[in-house]
């Protein structure tokens, strides 16, 4: 195959994989964070129903993230060595079970163990489709596809925080349960068993592997895959490399930050919402609640792709990191000091537009430097550590909402970490810039 026609081919089966996988995947995504965060609407009546204070709601919240940490890095090395497609499958299955079965606890010690569960079932999925998008396209795209599939946590707002919002008020008594949110928990685990059983006949594993693929397209796509792989990294880093490198774990630091603000903005935009009406003097319903919740997911979904886009352009990733999360960190902080909900709200859409820009264009710093099994355990231990945030972030913010009855002191940690998260990935940019210099001498 002469390089015209390759690059044709590559082109070809990227456009196919692009229209074959990332609706799916985003699809599946969208659902995962759905199960995850639809806590955040239940607490709206839940916490009253159960006799659940502000602390032990964070606590229980954020418990997810502890059996999340821990089997992070084993699933994702298993998902590399048996493949995508049976243990994602896998993991949709039981995550949904668990997820369904938040609709039977009965107080705080329950709460807290399925929310454990959650996690330990969860672990894996992310960092494993972050993993598995580096096996269908070239890096050149890959800000844009992580942006696609980012796409599902906005979206899972904009759709899931008005549909979860009417199945709590309009659940009551539907199949026997005694209150909405727990109708809300019961239907919304559903669809992840049923389309983790669909992934098993959907989602090929890697190029070779589908059949909606040319033979050529699948030898073109493969080889121009392996060569970026040996002319960006050279060779497998291992396990044990990536684990200790000192880029990855500054790297989970940086995740950390931006993830903070994302899991504060999804357990807690609600309360902050209904917060509003003692600040204020507003009155708003729980499907108004809703509505108002999707708008910033609605406005950081499009800024997503387009910071994305351009991030691939000028093939620069620290600096774009950098600069969301420290709009994010100025946003969130100004929040606190406006006089109406439209300006606050215009603030949390800017700290929202702040979070979910850095997240695609983060995920191409890791890929500069892992591939392989390396990649796999690096891209697992970032994860498994950013997300460590989704523990302290709603216990902590929990808990000076309840030491205060504010949740300023909360938003302010939210600027803090965004803050560190921009000023680490400075140190990356000036190591981009540097391997520039070397390599236009």
């Amino acid at each position: 195959m002469d390089e015209q026609t390759a690059e044709v081919s590559t082109a070809q089966a990227v456009r196919k994989a692009m229209i074959r996988l990332v609706p799916f995947l985003g699809l599946l995504y969208l659902l995962n964070y759905l199960d995850r965060v639809n806590v955040g609407f239940a607490a709206l009546t839940m916490n009253a129903d159960l006799g659940i204070s502000s602390a032990a709601y964070g606590l229980g919240a954020g418990l997810f993230f502890v059996g999340y940490f821990f089997f992070e890095v084993p699933s994702n090395v298993v998902l590399h060595k048996v493949g995508a497609r049976v243990w994602i499958a896998r993991i949709m299955v039981t995550w949904g079970i668990v997820a369904s079965a938040t609709a039977f606890i009965q107080g705080e010690v329950s709460f807290y163990i399925v929310r454990v569960l959650l996690g330990i079932a969860e672990a894996g999925f992310f960092p494993g489709i972050i993993l598995y998008l580096t096996y269908w396209f070239p890096r050149k795209v890959r800000a844009k596809i992580v942006a696609l599939f980012f796409l599902a946590v906005p979206l899972s707002s904009v759709i899931g925080s008005p549909v979860s919002a009417l199945l709590i008020k309009h659940g009551d008594g539907v199949l026997g349960f005694d209150a909405g949110w727990r109708f809300m928990f019961f239907a919304e685990g559903v669809p992840s068993i049923l389309l983790g059983i669909a992934v098993l006949f959907l989602l090929p594993n890697r190029p070779k592997n589908a059949k909606w693929l040319t033979p050529d397209q699948r030898t073109a796509l493969q080889s121009t895959l392996d060569s970026e792989d040996t002319r960006e990294v050279g060779h497998e880093v291992s396990t044990r490399s990536a684990l200790t490198d000192p880029r990855v774990l500054a790297l989970s630091a940086v995740y950390f930050g931006i993830i903070f603000g994302l899991y504060v903005l999804a357990f807690f935009l609600p309360q902050v919402i209904k917060g509003f009406e003692q600040q204020f003097q507003t009155k708003y319903s729980i499907v108004e609640i809703g509505l108002i919740t999707a708008v910033p997911y609605a406005i950081a979904a499009v800024a997503m792709v387009l910071w994305a886009r351009h991030s691939d352009r000028t093939g620069e990733r620290a600096g774009h990191v950098a600069i969301a999360a420290f709009v994010g960190a100025v946003s969130i902080a100004a929040a606190l000091y406006l006089g109406s909900p439209l300006l606050v709200m215009a603030a949390v859409t800017l700290c929202a537009v702040g979070v979910f820009t850095a997240v695609p264009v983060f995920w191409q710093l890791p890929n500069a430097f892992l591939t392989g099994v390396g990649a796999a355990a690096g891209i697992g231990l970032i994860n498994s550590f950013g997300n460590l945030s989704g523990f302290v972030g709603p216990y902590l913010v929990g808990w000076l909402q309840g030491l205060t009855g504010s949740f300023r002191p909360g938003m302010w940690a939210v600027a803090f970490f965004m803050g560190m998260a921009g000023v680490i990935a400075l140190f990356f940019r000036r190591k981009e810039k540097a391997k520039e210099n070397v390599a236009v001498k």
